[in-house]
């Protein structure tokens, strides 16, 4: 068997490379470990001789000379060969014996032609010639070579699937290129272009086409894609816009052809495309967000709606209308050129003339209206008639027949208000908006229809002899009504009156082709999908109709006439307060819908459970297989799916392949210290003597002796055996049958990085962090991983004692002491001398348990160990014709895996690493010399120019400069300008995807890791794309082209495995994915999944890129891919480990993030393209898996708020009214006069609380049901117990409020940031004002306000199933601080009040970044917004770049919304005191609100102007005192404090001690003062400035000097109203702050609490639970003063506000007051 180029010398030769590993250290293990790996901690890399690559080689390099700054590093047949392959074919699926088309330097001589005539970079060009002969190398070596190429060119230009293909007829340039055709083989004249049938005409132009393409010659169709990639190449950032280069590239290939082009003989200067055609083009784009401010960019404070961002770029070449807008600089069209002279002008075009918003992704709540407006209408319109059949009395005076009110005019009436929202989002001057126009016109004509004839019939109602028209009028309108809500419930918005998906006309061709291509489900998919539907939504209408609306009739009934009596106020007389009772059924119906939609959820939830459920055990996964067998039959499994068995001859018996795969597997997972040697004894397959002196194999005890007992084979409940169990029961479905090793797709796996870890260094793993932390990393680590540590120190004492030797070993007796003392620094750090193989070992032992990009290296790495041992296991004669030469047969191997496997990182910042980060990465480099990095590289450039940015690709195979010390580059390629224009991380993986190849890509996050036993599915998974078997016919053949009709895959979706946490994360992704998946509404793809390159690449790329909007990058990849018609599929049988943190805040950051991510959703294109074109069950599908979910936590935290008004207004009736006592029928028992029948209100209530319970008991469900599939009954039930005992219910209720939180205010006020969702560990614990800081915003404010409405509902309409509301509104308050660690250890409490307080104080004399001052400023900015100026002032970190909020918006929400809340409540308040008491009227209760909400401002406003002009006076002669501000400030504060304290004892008294009263009395005023505070930040503020300059200025008195400039004279007055909200917040904080320390005072008291609390947080036994801290004995005393101290303040603070509420309701008869003024207020 002769090997291309393995007799010849090779350059690695000689002692240059070191040990590729160690001897394993036991028994007879050599023949059964084909590799050592890197990733073992074994490895001496200190140790090992240098690497010197440096041989000298021939230089090949005849065509020319290769640019100055890449050197070919590496000796090579072509200046293009991949590194490492020193001889020998680079490509050998193609070459010259396989009758390929073109031989590889005829390829490369069409890349050198289009170079020198089109002026592409020589980098670039020998970068795509590499990335073009590995997708030929890749296809080929499945398929002939000829086909190779013809299937190429089909996936990027010709075939039905072809991006470039669909483009082509969607701008209708074949009407165009009719003109041209003499120079454009293949388009022939268009003879009839107006046909007669427009159907007919596309259907032959697509012959036509097909043809055209079926008649190029294999050259041309070669140089077509050499000209695509060149072109795609070096597009830098014009990659996220697919159509503009389409564009692009027609027009190089019209030119091309031209004889100008070809008659010239010159080469056209480098750089050329880049600087006339990329450049502009960028420009625009980044002009689009920035400005130059002082030669630096600057972002400009605009919205989505004022960029044009890359998909309006983009949509422009979509329509003929657009290419028409394209003028030149003098005016002319580009159109009107032939096409051959226009890729010569495209320098010329004035691209600031041409691009226009093609859709407004305004921040508006509307858009949900507009994308789910079905939604809306099968819940409010189904809600409507079943209420308005169940309320008569509200209506019906004395209504002959009960028909008329039910008309529904409300469907009818949604669309109308979606179509005028959807025309502020759709600019009308464009060709899309006439089909808005022809629906608004036939909407406004069935609204006459269904609500008309109302008014007739309500018109006659009550005459006398009514004829029966009235009656069929009103029969006839209510089946109109039914027919048209089931219409718009069902048929999307965009299909409706015109249809933009599926209709003929020409001018919706480019919005089908791009937005509405949805690839088909296959039949049992797409009917188990609409009878999903069907179920859930039948369920839910009987459900609902039966429990809410049936139950809430008996309220209404009593409710809806009931006038109350007797009661009157000064100002309104009895026109409010009668009408109380109808004001609480309006809040009722409210509520009664938001549980209408809750319910939907529900049912959501218990039929995709049970869907996937079904779809598990048709896949064959589940826990009721017993164990047993999924072992026993694991071997048999390995054979039969995992080997390309059909192409293996049958010498060699299966056991023995079958044990070299998994003996290896088994090594792997001893080199990661999972296994003990014991265990991997107990595992492997071994050589043993047979009776006749013959050896065999012996199978391992584990799969013969299977019983119940795994604890002798793994450790027990280990990462080990959670592996194998994975791998063993995911063999058990149907995957794909794999190709043989070298017919496997070759594919790259990327991996963006950014900042993160690389590995961990000594001093980060062994010193604690901070005095919060308690624990060092090591010690965190060893806890969780017990075992693992275990087998690390054994594995180093072992490699200890053989480093030493035998240096005199000890004699005598204490020689076991000894070694037990000897033993310690192991079992402490894992080293005792701190040479550096030893610390390296304890350091990468730590970062491959850590989140570090490390990890995420190593663990990818392993496809190449897997690529190399598939290969070794199918393909024994390789071992036999090396036989005994291990180091050829070792490069054999590396051969292999660096054909089908490359592995590149886009290290961003890599030039700008600091010295600990470029000694990591280079250490990277070395351990896996076949790395890749991507990084950017800066050239500043003359003086006044900008920079120029580099893409750079290095290896670890690239040579050092001697100079500089940096490895020289392989390919060095430059950008149009700096690429990072949006988030970061989709920039960062679009300049390094030039770098990528092969035909699949495998995106990962840098906190990811895999596994040796998963990558040996690597072909099955690759299977999936289902290109193994493609058709030998060409896809342009008459008939050939049918074979290639599926519409192609586009990502195969993965497991991941969440390995930082054991919450319920998991279930919510895999238990869903599956059924969605399976019906068709996954869209996103997470972390492991595979894409496939070319489908993604000539559609934009693989994430989207405008800044904020695209912030989940990878989801709008899915559904970009999903419209355009890519397939996506998931995959069960293959995981990847992940990591999240545990840490409460890092977890709530990372739902912030995906909240305020979803609300940047909600207003992009896609989702109103999804929203209004996808038919029905497929539109539910995609809206309850993505939207649905955050929707329903918006509505769910509604429903608390809104639960709690209802409770407040029949608390005020229960109060103030005699309610009528009824027997047990029912019936009100007689002998009570003026009562009022209420009772079935309260019954009402209580089954809305069950039935909000309810709702939450079943969020847990999943969980449940995912453990019972996957783990038996005993660990659900346990794991179900736990997640409860560890408070996981209150968790639930405060994320479920984040979520709603960061999504609403992302849609009102932006700001959506890339949270860094942090990559640290949980145990940290953090400062209370902290925790108060982040969380009061979004929770702790709406709780505390919820509270009190609750204790007013409990006051007054006690229950019991009020209990459950205390709990979850509690925990909106506190569970930050609940699921903070050492919370209640009472030294830590009492010194986070100290720091309390000096928050509270601090930054009024020098900035401090973390004070209250600080936070305050920061929430109030998202309204002001900053002043534009730079000033130079070092203090501008305090502020964000957040966008200020539009006017409109902030109207509604910070005046309007207010206020209207404010009203309801001074409503229920005048309720309660409308009635006389003892007989005197009281006076108006508003006057009383008036001035208690008031007092304290005018108060405020007051000592602010005293203390204004004694610091005027003061300020510049106290200039020596430093605290002199803070000294004013703390006397402004205190008065604050006191006037507030005050005037609630007023309150308080005039209440007359009345708690109920006096706590609603509370609610209004806070609502009044809360309405007040918004009103002066939104009206009366200007805009902030970055610095705080005038907040001390305010206090010193010292206004010059503080670079104000002119406005030091408005700013004072400004100033004074920042002051006088700024000391009514400060005042409330404090306030609060105390009552949430006193909430969170008893459990501080209770012994021991601390390690209780933390056994529940972290599951760990209190013995094995994580130190105190060692304080020296300085740091103690100081504490214990600190202790003492505050503990005597603390219980004075408290003392006094209790006694201030609690004395007087004691003493109430004993304190009595006359006071005439009080009598009159």
């Amino acid at each position: 068997m002769n090997h291309p180029g393995y007799g010849q010398a090779n350059p690695f030769d000689g002692n240059s490379l070191p040990p590729l590993y160690p001897q394993p250290r036991y028994g007879e293990q050599e023949a059964l470990d084909p590799f050592g790996s890197q990733n073992s901690s074994t490895t001496r890399l200190a140790g090992s001789p240098g690497y010197d690559l440096n041989t000298p080689g021939p230089d090949y390099n005849q065509q020319y000379a290769s640019s100055v700054d890449s050197h070919s590093s590496y000796p090579s047949i072509s200046p293009f060969a991949d590194p490492g392959l020193g001889t020998g074919e680079p490509y050998p699926a193609w070459s010259a014996d396989r009758q390929i088309p073109m031989s590889t330097e005829e390829i490369e001589d069409v890349f050198i032609d289009l170079t020198q005539k089109f002026g592409f970079q020589k980098d670039s060009m020998r970068n795509m010639f590499d990335f073009l002969m590995h997708l030929l190398d890749s296809r080929a070596s499945r398929m002939t070579p000829n086909q190779a190429l013809l299937t190429l060119h089909a996936d990027y230009i010709g075939g039905q699937h072809a991006n470039y293909r669909k483009w082509y007829f969607a701008a209708q340039l074949n009407l165009d290129d009719a003109v041209g055709q003499s120079q454009n083989p293949g388009v022939s004249r268009l003879k009839s272009v107006k046909g007669k049938g427009k159907t007919k005409h596309l259907d032959s132009a697509l012959n036509r086409w097909r043809n055209a393409m079926n008649n190029m010659s294999q050259y041309d169709r070669l140089r077509q894609l050499a000209l695509f990639l060149l072109c795609w190449g070096e597009a830098g950032n014009v990659r996220f816009v697919p159509e503009t280069l389409c564009f692009i590239f027609k027009c190089a290939d019209d030119y091309y052809r031209s004889p100008e082009c070809q008659n010239k003989v010159e080469p056209v200067p480098e750089g050329l495309y880049l600087n006339t055609v990329i450049k502009p083009l960028y420009r625009f784009m980044r002009d689009q967000g920035y400005e130059v401010v002082d030669g630096k960019f600057v972002r400009k404070e605009k919205d989505h709606d004022e960029i044009i961002g890359y998909d309006d770029i983009n949509q422009l070449f979509w329509y003929p209308e657009g290419l028409a807008k394209i003028i030149l600089t003098d005016n002319s069209r580009l159109v009107d050129l032939p096409p051959p002279q226009r890729f010569m002008k495209l320098g010329r075009v004035d691209w600031n003339r041409v691009f226009f918003k093609t859709y407004f992704e305004k921040r508006s709540v509307s858009h949900l209206l507009v994308n789910f407006n079905r939604i809306w209408i099968l819940h409010v319109s189904v809600y409507y008639f079943y209420t308005a059949f169940n309320s008569p009395r509200v209506y019906a005076r004395k209504a002959p027949f009960p028909l008329h009110p039910k008309c529904n005019a409300v469907s009818t009436g949604i669309m109308i208000l979606a179509t005028l929202a959807e025309f502020s989002y759709i600019p009308t001057t464009w060709n899309n908006a006439s089909h808005l126009t022809t629906r608004l016109i036939i909407l406004l004509v069935i609204l006459a229809l269904t609500a008309g004839p109302t008014f007739y019939i309500a018109s006659v109602d009550g005459r006398p002899n009514l004829s029966q028209v009235p009656l069929i009028l009103a029969i006839v309108q209510f089946f109109i009504s039914v027919v048209v809500t089931v219409a718009f419930g069902i048929i999307p918005s965009g299909r409706m009156f015109g249809d933009r998906v599926a209709g003929k006309a020409r001018k919706y061709m480019a919005s089908q082709t791009f937005t509405a291509s949805y690839p088909t489900l296959d039949r049992n998919a797409r009917v188990a999908s609409i009878l999903l539907w069907v179920l859930i939504f039948s369920c839910k209408f009987v459900e609902s109709y039966f429990f809410l609306t049936t139950s809430f009739s008996s309220p209404i009934a009593v409710m809806a006439r009931t006038k109350v009596q007797g009661c009157t106020d000064r100002l309104f007389g009895n026109a409010l307060c009668s009408n109380q009772v109808p004001f609480a059924l309006a809040i009722m119906y409210l509520m009664d819908l938001v549980l209408f939609f809750l319910d939907t959820y529900l049912w959501y939830i218990i039929w995709s459970v049970v869907f996937s459920i079904g779809r598990s055990f048709s896949l064959g996964l589940s826990i009721w297989t017993p164990w047993k067998d999924i072992f026993t039959r694991l071997p048999k499994r390995i054979y039969a799916k995992l080997l390309a068995t059909a192409e293996m001859e049958v010498k060699y018996k299966p056991k023995v392949l079958v044990s070299q795969i998994w003996n290896a597997v088994i090594i792997s997972m001893y080199r990661e210290h999972l296994l003990s040697i014991d265990h991997v004894q107990r595992l492997l397959y071994h050589q043993v003597d047979g009776q006749d002196g013959r050896r065999s194999l012996r199978a391992p005890p584990f799969f013969t002796h299977q019983t119940g007992n795994n604890a002798s084979f793994f450790p027990p409940g280990g990462e080990a055996e959670r592996r194998i169990s994975f791998f063993a029961s995911s063999l058990t479905t149907a995957i794909p049958e794999p190709l043989p090793v070298d017919a496997m797709p070759t594919f790259t796996v990327l991996v963006p990085h950014y900042s993160e870890k690389i590995l961990l260094s000594l001093r980060e793993i062994i010193r604690e962090e901070d005095q919060n932390t308690r624990v060092t990393i090591l010690e965190y680590l060893k806890q969780l991983h017990a075992v693992e540590w275990d087998n690390f120190v054994k594995d180093t004492k072992i490699l200890a004692e053989e480093m030493d030797g035998d240096t005199g070993s000890m004699h005598g007796h204490n020689e076991k002491a000894a070694a037990k003392v000897d033993d310690l620094p192991f079992y402490c750090i894992g080293f005792k001398t701190s040479s550096p193989e030893y610390t390296l070992r304890t350091r990468i032992w730590a970062s491959l348990r850590a989140q570090t990009l490390y990890r995420t290296v190593s663990g990818m790495m392993n496809y190449s160990k897997a690529v190399k041992l598939l290969y070794r296991v199918e393909n024994p004669d390789i071992v036999h014709n090396f036989a005994g030469n291990t180091e050829r047969l070792e490069r054999e191997l590396e051969r292999m895996s660096r054909r089908k496997f490359k592995f590149t990182i886009s290290m961003q910042r890599f030039s700008k690493f600091n010295k600990e980060e470029q000694e990591n990465a280079e250490f990277l480099l070395r351990a896996y010399p076949d790395l890749q990095i991507a990084y950017l590289d800066e050239e500043p450039g003359p003086k006044d120019a900008e920079a120029k940015l580099f893409s750079v690709l290095i290896d670890g195979h690239s040579e050092l400069d001697e100079e500089s010390g940096k490895r020289k580059p392989k390919f060095r390629v430059e950008l149009p300008g700096n690429p990072i224009l949006g988030d970061g991380k989709s920039d960062n993986q679009n300049h390094a995807m030039i770098f990528y190849r092969g035909e699949y890509l495998q995106l990962i996050d840098a906190n990811q890791d895999n596994y040796l036993e998963e990558c040996l599915k690597i072909r099955n998974i690759l299977g999936e794309f289902e290109e193994y078997s493609v058709s030998s016919q060409s896809p342009y053949a008459q008939w050939g082209h049918k074979e290639f009709k599926k519409a192609p895959v586009a990502i195969v979706g993965t497991r991941e495995y969440i390995f930082s946490e054991n919450t319920g994360e998991q279930t919510f992704g895999t238990m869903t994915a599956r059924a969605l998946a399976w019906i068709g509404g996954k869209l996103h793809y997470g972390h492991p999944d595979f894409l496939n390159a070319t489908f993604m690449n000539t559609r934009g790329g693989v994430s989207k890129a405008q800044k904020g909007l695209h912030l989940n990058e990878d989801i709008f990849a899915g559904m970009n891919a999903f419209g355009r018609g890519g397939r996506i599929k998931h995959s069960e049988y293959y995981q990847c480990g992940k990591g999240r943190d545990l840490g409460f805040g890092t977890i709530l950051n990372f739902q912030t993030k995906i909240g305020t991510g979803m609300g940047e959703q909600m207003l992009s294109r896609e989702y109103y393209y999804l929203g209004t074109q996808l038919p029905i069950d497929r539109f539910l599908t995609f809206y309850y898996g993505h939207p649905g979910f955050h929707v329903n936590n918006i509505l769910v935290i509604y429903s608390i708020q809104i639960f709690m008004l209802t409770l407040v207004y029949l608390g005020t009736l229960n109060k103030e009214l005699l309610i009528c006592k009824v027997d047990s029928s029912g019936n009100p028992i007689p002998g009570q006069p003026g009562c009022y029948i209420l009772e079935p209100v309260f019954d009402w209530i209580k089954r809305c609380i069950v039935s909000i319970f309810l709702v939450f008991i079943i969020a847990f469900l999943p969980l449940f049901l995912q453990e019972l599939v996957e783990r038996g009954t005993g660990k659900a039930l346990m794991r179900l117990g736990k997640h409860f005992l560890s408070l996981s219910p209150l968790f639930e209720v405060f994320s479920t409020n984040i979520y709603s939180q960061s999504i609403l205010s992302n849609l009102t006020f932006g700001g959506a940031r890339y949270i860094a969702t942090g990559r640290g560990f949980a145990t940290t614990r953090i400062s209370f004002s902290i925790l108060y800081s982040r969380f009061a915003g979004p929770s702790i404010y709406m709780g505390m306000r919820n509270l009190l409405l609750l204790l007013y509902a409990t006051l007054t309409v006690w229950m019991p199933h009020l209990i459950y509301f205390w709990i979850s509104i509690l925990s909106l308050c506190i569970a930050p601080f609940l699921f903070n660690p050492h919370q209640f250890s009472y030294v830590d409490f009492i010194i986070d009040y100290r720091e309390f307080l000096r928050w509270m104080s601090r930054g009024n004399s020098r900035t401090k970044a973390s004070s209250w001052y600080g936070y305050c400023r920061l929430s109030r900015t998202m309204i002001t917004g900053y002043k534009k100026k730079k000033l130079g002032h070092p203090s501008e970190k305090l502020s964000g770049d957040v966008p200020r909020a539009g006017w409109k918006t902030v109207i509604f929400s910070e005046i309007i919304w207010p206020v209207c809340i404010a009203i309801i409540f001074i409503i229920a308040y005048m309720f309660v005191k409308s009635f006389p008491v003892d007989g005197v009227l009281p006076p108006s209760p508003l006057i009383r609100i008036g001035i208690i909400a008031l007092g304290p401002v005018v108060w405020n406003a007051a000592v602010l102007l005293a203390l204004f002009f004694i610091s005027l006076m003061l300020g510049p002669m106290m200039d020596s005192w430093a605290r002199f501000a803070s000294f004013m400030a703390a006397i402004a504060h205190m008065l604050a404090l006191l006037g507030i304290i005050a005037f609630f004892e007023f309150f308080w008294f005039l209440e007359l001690w009345d708690a109920s009263h006096a706590v609603l009395g509370v609610i209004c005023i806070i609502a009044v003062q809360r309405a007040i505070q918004k009103i002066l930040i939104a009206v009366f503020l200007t805009r902030e400035y970055k610095h705080d300059e005038t907040n001390r200025a305010w206090w010193t008195g010292k206004w010059y000097g503080r670079g104000l400039g002119n406005s030091a004279m408005s700013q004072p007055a400004r100033e004074f109203i920042v002051k006088i909200v700024e000391m009514s917040l400060w005042s409330s904080d404090f306030l609060l702050g105390h009552l949430l320390l006193i909430v969170l005072t008893p459990p501080v008291l209770i012994p021991f609490v601390n390690q209780l609390h933390s056994t529940m947080l972290f599951w760990l036994r209190p013995s094995k639970q994580i130190r105190a801290p060692l304080f020296s004995t300085k740091q103690k005393r100081t504490r214990r003063w600190i202790v003492i101290k505050y503990t005597i303040i603390y219980i004075l603070v408290v003392a006094f506000l209790v006694a201030l509420i609690l004395l007087p309701a004691l003493f109430r008869n004993d304190i009595k007051f006359n006071c005439s003024i009080c009598k009159s207020i």
